[in-house]
């Protein structure tokens, strides 16, 4: 009887541990090299569950041809695990993400891990892991991230880094690395878009072949380690919105000129007693061009200090003195003459329509008001006009900023207009000028009296924009009831509309070829606005609906810098008159096109996660999430919101999360037909192109946005696709 209770009990036992899949008996040995008097970290980690997918920490995904669910990934990050990372890891065959950072992990990372050949991020760093570089990482042919960063690792970097062909970031910072850094195997590391080896014990020259990286941007980190020699010239071919750290290092001699180097501040070089030249403040000598020596120049020039005498110190410092007040009196002089040329008071006669054309009945004025001089467009053209509102309203501007655009207040009053929109951002009409040419009318509403001088310093900053894939902001109103903004017209809706339709319509199929051209458009016109624009401009708010398209279906990027006048101007939009109440009564239709309309809260599923926290400063990591959005809108033909227009079309979807969504289904491998949008299908060469913007487009959504890349980056990308 005991003999048979025994049996009974034995078989209950290994029947439920048995009954756990083999990914879950795996995930078991790092439950059980885990110190367990850390409460709640393991708490559902139970044996008797048929699969982990359930357990904390542990994502699960369904494979193709695969009956069971297996891991794909483990997150168990900041939990103050303490213990020892098993080697039975390596037995997690689909296993894609290991995030086990800020613990207390220990001891080596055992080769078997590496087993498991799907994975393609590592994130090991603020453990306290020693041992050498793991020599069989670059056995896994789908490595991307690879960070061991805040450890103990020791040792030198193997030349079998160069297997690792699909890595992008490689980040070994503040370790005890040691010897000379690899040559010859950057080179073929052409994704890597990340490098940080700062704070190890590296020594040697930095390798010439580091400056092959194109791919590379964000910071070369290199700082804090015993480099010598000189900086190679090489690095000057890295792309230019690369930054170089090389602080606290032996590098000596000249630092070169050539390329990125010219895009450096002195930060990058400091803590380098023997480097010379820009941007430092310490000129080279000939000793130190040829012979990366300083010591001679040093040395001249504490004997010329030691030979002056104290008397001719002296008098070179009240020389010095002089000489500076001497400057000073005539900078104040020719500013105070500027200044008198500037505010000579002058009247101008201007004739005011108001829709009437009895000549008689026309307001004519002569105000007394400071000469306001030409407004300067890039090229130093004088453009503006100035007319001053009669009829009792106050004074008024209509100012052209581009060149070649006239336009008088008179015409714009009698023209006809068409609401297309309302928004947050104003009213927005369609006007027909008497030359038949349309324009674009935003009203922005009442207040910023006081901010005059503000208000039209960003509008003539936003003016100096010019780019073919940019609205261009033609002219501006400026009064104490009214501020207009008038730009082009585009004549052809936006990116939304031609995605779902407009009205109850069917959308017009977009084929490959276009959709990718307007995606390039997009991320040329950001690239731009962040990279070129006077003033490194962050959008904001891009979303299908502020994607315009004219004709030939390019794309123009229209809003950028309304918010910031919005909050000059210090009002919501009013819905009352426009510009003395002409416009609005003659509106020829009701209808509002969508291509100005408000999106009524649903951009927000545009937004990067860290825009939607109140208080957040805007990037330009934020456009570059927004544009990842688009991208994948573009590619899936999915909506990331239910919305009137979308409902009515029957090839739109609609995705709450359309990032995790995708995202999803590359874990799961799901196929591509499942994800991309219907109409693409049929076009079988387009699959190669498509599969390559969805890696660009998941790069650009990543949750971090210091591993988001620079616009530059995804525009550079983006071009190549196609060619």
């Amino acid at each position: 009887m005991k003999l048979f209770f025994f049996l009974l009990c034995f078989h209950f036992f290994f029947s439920s541990v048995f009954s756990l899949s083999s990914d879950g008996l795996a995930l078991l040995s790092l439950k059980a090299a885990v110190d367990q008097s850390i409460d709640g970290a393991f708490s559902d980690w139970n044996g008797g569950d048929s699969y982990p997918c359930g357990w904390s920490g542990i994502s699960c995904a369904n494979i193709s041809g695969v009956p069971e669910p297996r891991v794909v990934g483990i997150a168990l990050a900041g939990k103050s695990l303490q213990g020892y990372i098993p080697s039975e890891l390596g037995m997690l065959r689909y296993l894609r993400r290991l995030n086990l950072h800020d613990n207390e992990f220990y001891g080596v990372v055992p080769v078997q891990l590496f087993n498991a050949t799907a994975l393609h991020s590592i994130f090991l760093h603020r453990n306290n892991l020693s041992g050498p570089f793991p020599a069989s990482v670059c056995t896994v042919p789908r490595l991307q991230n690879l960070d061991l960063s805040d450890n103990s690792f020791s040792g030198d970097i193997p030349n079998d880094i160069q297997k690792c062909r699909q890595l992008q970031r490689l980040i070994l910072a503040r370790n005890k690395f040691s010897g000379e850094v690899p040559t010859g195997v950057w080179s073929e590391l052409d994704t890597l878009v990340q490098l940080d080896l700062s704070g190890n014990d590296f020594k040697g020259s930095i390798p010439d072949d580091i400056g092959d990286l194109g791919s590379l941007s964000g910071t070369l980190n290199l700082s804090f380690n015993h480099f010598s020699g000189r900086i190679p010239s090489s690095l000057g071919k890295l792309p230019p919105t690369v930054n170089f750290d090389l602080r606290s290092n032996n590098l000596v001699g000249e630092i070169p000129q050539t390329g990125t180097f010219s895009n450096q501040g002195p930060t990058a070089f400091l803590g380098n007693k023997n480097l010379c030249g820009l941007p430092l403040r310490k000129s080279c000598t000939g000793s130190d061009r040829g012979s990366s020596s300083s010591s001679s120049h040093r040395n001249e020039s504490d004997n010329r200090s030691k030979g002056l005498s104290p008397g001719l110190i002296i008098l070179i410092s009240a020389a010095d003195v002089a000489g500076v007040a001497l400057v000073g009196l005539v900078i104040v002089y020719v500013y105070w003459k500027k200044k008198d040329g500037h505010n000579v008071w002058c009247c101008i006669r201007k004739r005011i329509g108001f829709g009437n054309d009895n000549e008689d009945e026309k307001g004519s004025a002569c105000t007394l008001l400071p000469c306001i001089n030409s407004l300067k467009n890039e090229e130093g053209n004088d453009e503006s006009e100035v007319d001053v509102d009669g009829g009792g309203k106050g004074e008024g501007e209509l100012v052209t900023i581009d060149k070649g655009f006239r336009i008088e207040l008179d015409e714009l009053l009698k023209a006809s207009a068409y609401v297309l929109g309302k928004s947050a951002l104003g009213i927005v009409y369609k006007v027909v000028l008497g030359n038949g040419m349309p324009v674009a009318v935003r009203r922005l509403g009442e207040g910023g009296e006081e901010k005059y001088k503000e208000f039209v310093a960003e509008v003539q900053t936003i003016g100096k924009v010019k780019h073919p894939n940019i609205v261009r902001l033609r002219a501006y109103y400026w009064a104490h009831d009214e501020k207009l903004l008038i730009s082009d017209f585009i004549s052809n809706g936006n990116l939304n509309n031609a995605l779902r339709g407009r009205n109850g319509q069917p959308s017009t199929n977009l084929s490959w070829s276009t959709r990718l051209r307007i995606a390039k458009g997009i991320a040329r016109g950001l690239s731009y606005l962040h990279e070129f624009s006077p003033r490194k401009f962050v959008h904001g708010d891009i979303k299908p609906t502020n994607i315009l398209l004219d004709n030939d279906l390019e794309p123009y990027i229209s809003d950028f810098g309304l918010n910031r006048l919005i909050s000059i101007t210090g009002n919501s939009p009013s819905t009352g008159g426009f510009m003395g109440g002409a416009l609005p009564y003659m509106m020829k239709s009701s209808h509002k096109d969508s291509r100005f309309s408000s999106d009524n809260g649903r951009g927000n599923n545009y937004k990067a996660p860290e825009a939607r926290v109140p208080g957040c400063r805007p990037t330009q990591k934020w456009d570059v999430y927004s544009l990842g959005v688009v991208l994948l809108e573009l590619l899936t033909g999915k909506s990331t919101e239910s919305s009137p227009t979308s409902a009515s079309s029957s090839a739109s979807v609609e995705v709450s999360d359309l990032v995790r969504w995708v995202r999803n289904g590359f874990d799961q491998e799901s196929p591509l037909s499942e994800m991309v949008d219907p109409s693409l299908l049929q076009e079988v060469r387009a699959k190669k192109e498509v599969l390559a913007v969805f890696h660009v487009a998941l790069s650009c959504t990543e949750g971090d946005p210091e591993v988001r890349p620079r616009m530059k980056t995804v525009f550079e990308n983006l071009e190549k696709i196609g060619r």
